[in-house]
């Protein structure tokens, strides 16, 4: 997806410092840093979560993957609940 964008001529130079120390393109430099930028945020916001709020989320995954086309029958579920 291309996007355009207006960047501070001063964070430009720098940017294209970085780049090219690190032998990279100005443009795959600012997509790694947007990346990390996003996962640290992620992993900010996980690490601020509860446990209780953990569970869930947990489980919500745990959701999202399981097989909807799978059915369990009525007394397979009562069994489960007693065990």
């Amino acid at each position: 997806m291309r996007k355009n964008i207006d960047i501070d001529e001063s964070v430009l130079t720098k940017l294209r410092i970085i780049a090219a120390f690190e032998d990279m393109s100005v443009k795959a430099m600012m997509e790694k840093a947007v990346s990390f930028f996003v996962e640290y945020k992620e992993k900010e916001r996980l690490s601020s979560l509860t446990d209780e709020e953990k569970e869930d989320l947990g489980l919500l995954l745990l959701m999202q993957q399981a097989d909807r086309q799978d059915i369990v029958d009525r007394d397979e579920v009562m069994k489960a609940l007693e065990e």
